[in-house]
């Protein structure tokens, strides 16, 4: 057992699912970075998959609530100079910063199923809270964690067992109703962190007020 939680945990720490320490964050720095999405309620599982070996890497949620954020336990997707983050739940995912978190796992080295589901308005602020109020995920704990708030929600026509494994979480998750996925290959460079510091919240603020004043 002890071998096996060891070669999980290398796993996951090599390829994105490790613990960060995030810093703490002020109620005013969370409330200011809330975005909420037009678009319909919504439940987005994240599994990020190795090209070399097909297993399961990481997992993660985007939850579109009352406010969109992504539930990402142990993850690594981090800047404290543009994204705020709190206890592993990243604000302010506006289409720009959710194209920027799904290209930032998508790379030479791994791909990206991503399963969306239309759920009732309940259930994404069910989910939202239960994400909010989990704290900060250990090392190699993302499809446990994640798996324990989906065991936990109401409305959706299946039941989650916990699982540690990214695949058998998705497995679970495409057997919800109306569950819709796809998949994502990129071949940038290893480096995941390029397509992060590529990312300039002030001058994305800046274009979409152009667009609005077009």
């Amino acid at each position: 057992m002890r071998l096996w939680f060891a070669a999980l945990c290398a796993m996951t720490l090599a390829s994105g699912c490790a613990v960060k320490e995030d810093p703490p964050v002020s109620d005013e720095t969370v409330s200011r970075a809330a975005y909420s999405h037009d678009g319909p309620s919504k439940l987005t599982l994240f599994t990020m998959i190795s090209n070399d070996t097909g297993a399961g890497a990481h997992t993660s949620l985007m939850i579109n609530g009352s406010q969109r954020v992504v539930f990402d336990p142990a993850g690594s997707f981090r800047d404290p100079g543009k994204i705020v983050v709190r206890d592993d739940v990243v604000y302010g995912m506006t289409p720009q910063l959710a194209d920027v978190y799904t290209r930032f796992h998508a790379r030479k080295t791994y791909h990206v199923q991503v399963q969306e589901v239309d759920v009732p308005a309940e259930t994404a602020e069910q989910a939202l809270q239960l994400a909010m109020s989990y704290g900060e995920v250990p090392d190699a704990q993302c499809s446990v964690s994640t798996s324990r708030i989906l065991a936990k929600l109401n409305g959706l026509g299946t039941e989650f067992q916990q699982t540690w494994f990214p695949k058998k979480l998705a497995e679970q998750f495409a057997e919800v109703p109306g569950v819709s996925s796809r998949t994502l290959y990129e071949y940038d460079d290893a480096d995941r962190f390029k397509a992060l510091r590529a990312y300039d919240p002030d001058e994305v603020a800046a274009q979409v007020a152009t667009q609005d004043e077009g």
